[in-house]
């Protein structure tokens, strides 16, 4: 059946319509995968209407600000009324169809991959630690070593190269670095090749160097479990903390007491700097809201975003004001800090899911508009941000490394996942210690 015959002529589809008639060509067509987009109509269709609803409101709050500014210092007179009509007429079509392009370059890109490809696979199953949770994993700032590290207390860097060009069952790790406690996340320095910072079950935070394997600092004010830190793009010597005492603590690496402390009332799970700035920072709590601060004034959040109905487990920024939210609610929010107009804002932009997360922490990671996060399904899913809808999905099996047979499914989850900096690969990993190296084809 043709692609016309599934929208009435006239219809809202219409844009959507001339879009994959111009690409249908059978095998290689944008529908040669067909289900994937066919199963989830509705969800495209939501995806339409919500595109072109956000365009028609930022036209208008542009037109509000042009007013209140033509109000301040120009005298309206009848004749600049006209004008000003005059000028909209001859505008007005190419403004409001504006909102299309991107919408059909969100969808190219939705389909551009068809699926998840492994290209490594890492058997990190430790015959002394039956439980193998990997709980982060990050990449250094050329994308050339990938840290892993979880409740064997062990940081492990692997050296991805070699892992995708050794065909071998059991790769070894170029560095290993043993904590005295089970370690919750990682970051590596994003200007500091050799430095990495982690935090830790009893609360402390650690910076080290990779190349002597030792610690460089040791920061131990928090009273409890510390489940995030991040280090700033903008500022490599700032380091964030979140724990489960309700407090954020700011480091500078040079030096060993907090230089900032915010306090809440609920255990903090994930912070995050903005990518621009070393001052204005993000935080999840278990409280199901999100925190959005500029650290020169941290008394107040600048904005307070509200809409997950359980623990928000993970924050990123696609880029300066648009963030992302994971929870325990088993879904993704979108958010645009630029169009709050009060200090709480109640309306993420979009919504993803298909995952399942209700109870564990399952990661969360971004490139070039891509979304990846663990399911409690034991798959890793990978979202655009123009779409509620999954684009890929792989599933991990579920093989015992210490006995060789299958394990329950239902006990295994992906715990953790990191792009490549801004390319197609992707390292995941899950709560057997099973790690995978990823591609989207």
């Amino acid at each position: 059946m043709g692609l016309r015959k599934q929208f009435r002529i006239g219809s809202p589809h219409d844009h959507i319509k001339e879009s994959l008639d111009d690409t249908d060509g059978g095998e290689d067509g944008m529908f040669s995968e067909g289900s994937r987009m066919l199963m989830n109509i509705e969800k495209l269709e939501s995806a339409y209407f919500m595109t072109r609803y956000g365009h028609k409101k930022q036209l208008e709050r542009q037109d509000n600000e042009q007013l209140l500014e033509s109000s301040t210092s120009t005298v309206i007179t009848e004749t600049n009324i006209v004008n000003d009509a005059l000028m909209k007429g001859k505008c007005g079509e190419g403004r409001q169809s504006g909102w299309i392009e991107p919408f059909l370059e969100g969808l190219c890109k939705y389909v551009a991959f068809s699926k998840l490809e492994v290209r490594a696979e890492l058997h990190q199953g430790d015959l002394l630690n039956i439980t193998n949770l990997v709980c982060s994993l990050s990449f250094d700032r050329d994308g050339e070593f990938f840290a892993a590290a979880g409740v064997n207390k062990w940081i492990k860097v692997f050296e991805c190269n070699t892992v995708l060009e050794e065909d071998r069952d059991i790769h070894y790790p170029v560095v290993e670095i043993s904590s005295r406690s089970k370690i919750c996340c990682v970051r590596w320095n994003p200007y500091i090749k050799h430095q990495i910072a982690s935090s830790n079950f009893e609360g402390v935070v650690q910076v080290w160097d990779v190349r002597r394997n030792e610690v460089l600092m040791e920061m131990m004010e928090h009273e409890k479990r510390v489940w995030s830190i991040d280090i700033s793009t903008a500022d490599p010597m700032m380091l964030a903390s979140g724990s489960d005492d309700g407090s954020i603590k700011l480091w500078s690496i040079n030096q060993a007491p907090s230089i900032a402390t915010i306090k809440t009332k609920a255990n903090i799970c994930s912070v995050k700097f903005a990518p621009d700035s070393g001052r204005m920072i993000a935080f999840g709590s278990a409280d199901h809201k999100i925190y959005y601060y500029d650290l020169r004034n941290s008394k107040f959040p600048l904005c307070t975003l509200i809409g997950h109905n359980k623990t928000v487990s993970y924050v990123e920024f696609l880029d300066s004001m648009n963030l992302v939210s994971s929870s325990t609610d088993n879904t993704l929010k979108l958010w645009d800090m630029s169009i709050s107009q009060s200090r709480v804002l109640n309306s993420p932009l979009l919504t993803f899911s298909g995952h399942l997360n209700m109870k564990n922490f399952v990661g969360l990671s971004i490139s070039n508009g891509y979304i990846a996060t663990g399911s409690e399904t034991n798959e890793v899913f990978v979202y655009h941000k123009a779409f509620p809808m999954p684009a890929l999905s792989l599933k991990f099996d579920a093989l015992d490394f210490h006995s060789g047979h299958n394990k329950d499914k239902t006990a295994q989850f992906v715990s953790s996942v990191c792009w490549r900096g801004q390319s197609s690969t992707l390292v995941a990993a899950n709560s057997s210690g099973n790690i995978k190296i990823l591609e989207m084809v």
